[in-house]
């Protein structure tokens, strides 16, 4: 088939995009490329793969590249909290407008959109994909009006836990990946609401959750799914302390700062589980990729979304 992967330059998309090629896929990926080429060095060559730069939000360009498309995995977006509440309105053309245009070119074509746990907001329990959804924050809020959107059109949402882990384009601005950095850079990590609890995903695992859906998308189709797996569920303090076990630094536990979102819950994953996804790679293994790698370089804005 042929796939185009919105953001196939991103943390996620450039991880997906081989594993795409490895299932002998043609793959057209749709990118802005704000953070440069890096990324897809190791797939630009293959004969396989077209790579097109544009924005989301130019629905002409967008209609142009998918065609003769079969399936679209919609990843472009402004992620995480504080790069959406520095651009809102950005946030909101690129998040809501931008995926309200592949709908519309994409049509009765399979569509996988990844959406996001921040989606559910504050919640008191364990979190099923009935619990009803109360984002706080513009990116949960931009996130949840796009997943509405895609299954109404019978798209596949995937409600993707905390992602952590080594990918070619690095992000740094990610929980684990952050402790990892300032632990071996700065040998300080400033913890605040250090007892709430969240669920973690591996960058590789997320993207194999992409690859299920896309294989799936008949039997998933219309519906949302959370993607992680209960054994990944941690507080903040815990990942510290794991860290701490393997890295010598100082941790400082804070009165200030606060997540705006407030995911603070657990997390059921019985649904996709039993359509036989499983996730494969733990805390431990992935904490230990991190450390293997940055030591190799300092922080700059390439590494982080703001």
């Amino acid at each position: 088939m042929k796939v185009m992967v919105t953001g196939g330059a991103g943390y996620l998309g450039a991880v997906l995009v081989p594993m795409l090629i490895k299932e002998g896929h043609d793959v057209v990926v749709y990118d802005k490329l704000n953070f440069g080429v890096h990324s897809i060095l190791n797939f630009a060559s293959s004969d396989q793969v077209t790579i097109v730069r544009a924005d989301v939000r130019d629905i002409d360009s967008l209609a142009r590249a998918a065609q003769g498309c079969d399936a679209f995995v919609h990843l472009a977006a402004i992620v995480g909290v504080p790069a959406c509440a520095a651009e809102p309105t950005l946030t909101e053309s690129t998040n809501v407008t931008g995926t309200r245009n592949i709908i519309k070119v994409a049509g009765r074509r399979p569509l996988v959109f990844a959406s996001t746990g921040s989606t559910y907001g504050a919640v008191n329990g364990i979190c099923t994909e009935e619990t009803h959804i109360n984002p706080l924050s513009s990116y949960g809020h931009t996130k949840a009006e796009g997943e509405r959107m895609c299954r109404d059109q019978g798209a596949v949402a995937l409600r993707f836990a905390t992602v952590f882990g080594v990918a070619p384009r690095m992000r740094l601005d990610l929980l684990v990946n952050d402790f990892v950095y300032k632990a071996i850079h700065e040998k300080v990590i400033v913890l605040y609401e250090g007892h709430f609890r969240r669920t973690f995903l591996h960058v590789k695992d997320a993207a194999r959750a992409l690859l299920f859906a896309f294989k799936n998308h008949e039997t998933m189709q219309g519906e949302a799914y959370n993607i992680g797996d209960e054994s990944m569920n941690y507080t903040k303090r815990e990942i510290a302390k794991l860290v701490q076990k393997k890295i010598d630094y100082n941790l400082y536990e804070a009165d200030i700062g606060q997540d705006l979102d407030q995911r603070d819950y657990e997390v059921s994953y019985e649904k996709v589980r039993k359509l036989g996804y499983n996730v494969q790679t733990d805390m431990d293994k992935g904490v230990d990729e991190l450390i293997k790698i940055i030591p190799l370089f300092r922080e700059h804005s390439y590494f982080r979304n703001i």
